[in-house]
């Protein structure tokens, strides 16, 4: 495993490009274009102000950047770093912008989700669509690029809108049976569109391309509901993360819970494995403090160390008590991920910050528990291989897979506290980001650990 040397970056803006070929990192009103394998500057675009978002056209050849606080919206290309494009909402203002699916329109939200704009870079013209509602997930494209489902609120009740990406005409146009929709989001095959009600109200709906209405699920009633939802790669599966603790998943059949997980605070299950990490600072004596007496307590000397050990069970899992006089109680699952086979499931209980859960989908069951020092600030799935990585905010990356866990220090001068990460689309490397810093942690591949 090696580290890159560290970059300088804003607001944690980094976006590796769809083809796996470019970085692009923001520092300010500069956005940087970088090649993934030498880490040179290729490209050096200078924007009207500082960047809020940035992101890749699906074919790797524009590069979008949102100027939120002005409204605006520039595009670069790659190909011709002399073209670019100036987007400006002008009064009606700017929350959102994103690519269509064909990386030849743009989707801008203007403010108080007056309308979606969607701006064509070919021909340069300009469509609206009214009433896009204000929440969580409220656009989302099939994975094959051709529908787009758009969540909408009319005369105080919700619907959904299906328009085909190709020529944005509307296909479809149905009520949606929710209280105050949350959130909606398409299966990986495109066949199915998961629309899940408020906080306050425990409902999913599961509807056809058509509109036609596949099935209602309903866990309990009058009690904190949906926290989470999450699609399997296979579309097999759809778990849906709650503030009771649990998780439930449902089957692409009869649309029937198969099993619900638990977080329980004793584990006792005697086939799941718990790693906990275990950290030890090492012992300086006079001689290596006179060597290097010129070190600071950010060099290696002074560097807290931790492994992973496996504990025996029972286990008791540390829990946060949720403070009742606040709002947004951390309580629930608020983080899931299945793993690109399909065959794993990960989970983060919001009562239980330091822990990552891992079950078996096959098994239906506990497989692993991670039991981390700190709280855990993300984690994702190599997009290749069952193997995940997660952060907790230190000078770490923790990495696990059936193999085993193992902990690998950050090198360099100073802390560099990983606060975020995301996975190359290879699974070959790594990107870490801390506030202001990011590296790439480059992962053996298989010829070279045979070799």
């Amino acid at each position: 495993m090696n580290f890159s040397e560290v970059f300088k970056h804003t607001n944690q803006l980094c976006r590796v490009s769809p083809d796996g070929k470019y970085l692009a990192t923001c520092v300010q009103y500069r956005l940087v274009v970088r090649d993934v394998n030498t880490l040179q500057v290729l490209h050096l675009y200078t924007c009207l102000d500082q960047i809020q978002q940035v992101e890749w056209s699906s074919d790797s050849l524009f590069i979008l950047c949102a100027i939120y606080k002005r409204g605006l919206v520039q595009v670069w290309s790659l190909e011709q770093p002399d073209w670019h494009c100036k987007i400006d909402e002008g009064s009606a203002g700017l929350v959102s912008s994103r690519w269509s699916p064909d990386g030849r329109h743009i989707l801008n939200t203007t403010e108080f989700h007056l309308r979606v704009t969607v701006w064509s870079l070919c021909t340069k013209s300009v469509s609206y669509i009214k009433y896009p509602k204000a929440c969580q997930q409220g656009i989302d494209f099939t994975r094959d690029g051709r529908y787009m489902a758009l969540a909408e609120r009319r005369d105080c009740k919700d619907y959904i809108s299906v328009f085909v990406c190709s020529d944005w005409q509307l296909l479809r146009h149905f009520e949606s049976e929710t209280q105050d929709l949350a959130g909606i989001e398409w299966s990986p095959n495109g066949c199915v569109l998961a629309v899940w009600d408020t906080s306050l109200e425990y409902k999913v709906l599961l509807y056809s391309l058509d509109g036609r209405l596949l099935a209602t699920y309903s866990a309990y009633e009058w009690s904190l509901g949906i926290k989470s939802v999450v699609w399997s790669p296979s579309s097999q599966f759809l778990a849906i993360g709650s503030y009771d603790e649990k998780v439930r998943i449902l089957n692409h059949v009869t649309w029937k819970t198969i099993t619900d997980f638990q977080h329980p605070a004793a584990i006792s299950s005697s086939k799941a494995v718990v790693y906990r990490e275990v950290e030890r600072r090492p012992v300086v004596g006079n001689e290596d403090l006179s060597f290097h007496h010129d070190l600071t307590m950010g060099s290696s000397l002074f560097r807290t160390q931790s492994k992973y050990e496996i504990c025996q069970l029972p286990v008791q899992v540390p829990v946060v008590k949720p403070d009742p006089d606040r709002a947004n109680p951390k309580i629930g699952v608020s983080c899931m991920a299945f793993s690109s086979d399909s065959r794993y499931l990960a989970t983060k209980n919001d009562n239980m910050p330091n822990s990552v859960w891992l079950w078996d989908i096959q098994k239906l069951r506990l497989f692993v528990v991670l039991e981390q020092v700190a709280p855990v600030r993300s984690f994702q799935w190599d997009p290749r291989r069952p193997r995940l990585a997660l952060c907790t905010g230190n000078s770490k990356v923790y990495l696990w897979s059936p193999a085993g866990c193992v902990s690998v220090q950050v090198p360099g001068e100073g802390s560099f506290q990983v606060l975020a990460l995301s996975w190359h689309a290879s699974g070959n490397s790594l990107i870490l980001m801390s506030k202001e810093r990011l590296c790439l942690c480059y992962m053996e591949t298989e010829e070279e650990s045979q070799a």
